[in-house]
């Protein structure tokens, strides 16, 4: 079992540090200065005049500026981090702020590769401190609510998501091989493991490029997968396919024993059992916001109060093999076993980590399966 630590100060607002200053680092700008729980104390980007026209564009008072992100920690007196910079940057991003004693919540995904994943997990076992992902689209009052209706239509058996959307993004998305399982398809398989409540096992996955695509990667994937207790989770999407488009949450089925659900990823769930037709979903309380919001209320609950929120690094690195299983797929066609993958990843890791500490737990894990399944709580 991991043990990470809180802030000792329950009272104060949190003290945070953002790194990244692009699109994202506005959208949360927004939020952090939105929240009575955190301060704004320190911005760090490594195009220091950039983050300076944040500062000035968006009216930012009193934070500290600056290219280094252990430089601005110390000046700001920074109590954790929130890193919305660029994937390839999470690991050593993470992994700077963990060893300076800092907390972090990260973008997602968590790294770009598991192997880098699962080093971050022992890199947050080592330094004691809480690295959780911001997979913001769990964080829906309805989706919470679908998940507490689904006891009401018996055993699940299945389960699909339709996304079809058609953004121009334009950067590097336009370039990715696998735009859409890898930048976006997270979230909808991040979901499905909090709907279930369960792992996957596997998973059959063809992707392909429509001839009108504006992406040089293949923009649209139809995926199987299977979970614990027999369940297949089916997510088939485009993400160049204008004309009745979906919620950016998707469209959702599950069918079970006793009923079925769905949800439109946005209004209340409807659910309807074959005995006694349409009934109430659940409600729910609100759990401090949406999106983003939502993470950061989590991430401060836990750095404050303790327990384990739903995006530490542990569980999250599953949401992140599902993609990296579902791109494998596509890639050899034919079926990949997610046990397998992450071994393959944790050899992986074990190959390619340099610092000794990090390497050095994950010898002792002597596998990803156990090592991802020790209950990493936080300190009170």
């Amino acid at each position: 079992m991991t043990t990470f630590a809180t802030v000792t100060d329950t009272e104060s607002p949190v003290r945070v540090i953002l790194v990244g200053a692009g699109a994202m680092g506005r959208n949360w700008i927004r939020v952090l200065t939105a929240s009575p729980d955190v301060d704004l104390v320190g911005l760090v980007d490594l195009d220091l005049d950039l983050a300076l026209r944040v500062v000035t564009d968006t009216g930012l008072d009193g934070v500290i500026v600056g290219a280094d992100l252990l430089e601005v920690a110390a000046a700001s007196r920074a109590d954790a981090v929130v890193n919305v910079t660029v994937p390839v940057a999470h690991y050593p991003v993470n992994t700077q702020a963990l060893f300076a004693g800092l907390p972090v919540l990260c973008e997602k995904p968590i790294a770009p590769t598991v192997s880098q994943a699962l080093a971050l997990a022992a890199a947050a076992e080592v330094s004691g401190q809480l690295l959780m992902t911001s997979q913001s689209r769990r964080y829906y009052r309805s989706l919470s609510q679908l998940r507490s209706s689904l006891p009401a239509i018996g055993d699940l058996g299945i389960m699909t998501t339709e996304f079809y959307r058609a953004p121009h993004f334009g950067g590097f998305r336009d370039e990715m091989a696998q735009p859409l399982l890898v930048d976006m398809a997270i979230h909808a398989f991040d979901a499905a493991r909090y709907l279930l409540d369960a792992d996957p096992l596997s998973v059959y996955c063809e992707t392909f490029n429509p001839e009108w695509s504006w992406y040089e990667g293949d923009a649209a994937a139809f995926a199987t997968f299977e979970f614990e207790g027999a369940v297949r989770y089916l997510f088939n999407g485009s993400w160049c396919s204008g004309g009745l488009q979906t919620s950016w949450n998707g469209t959702w089925r599950i069918s079970g024993s006793a009923g079925a659900a769905s949800w439109d990823g946005e209004s209340t769930p409807l659910i309807e059992r074959v005995d006694t037709g349409v009934t109430p979903a659940v409600d729910v309380a609100d759990s401090g916001g949406e999106e983003i919001a939502g993470a950061l209320a989590e991430f401060v609950g836990a750095i404050r109060w303790g327990g384990t929120p739903s995006g530490e690094v542990h569980s999250n690195v599953l949401s992140l093999a599902m993609v990296e299983a579902a791109v494998q797929s596509a890639e050899r066609g034919e079926r990949v076993v997610i046990a397998d993958m992450l071994e393959a990843a944790y050899a992986k890791a074990l190959e390619t980590e340099t610092r000794a500490d990090i390497h050095s737990v994950l010898v002792k894990w002597g596998s990803a399966r156990a090592g991802l399944s020790g209950t990493a709580t936080i300190s009170r």
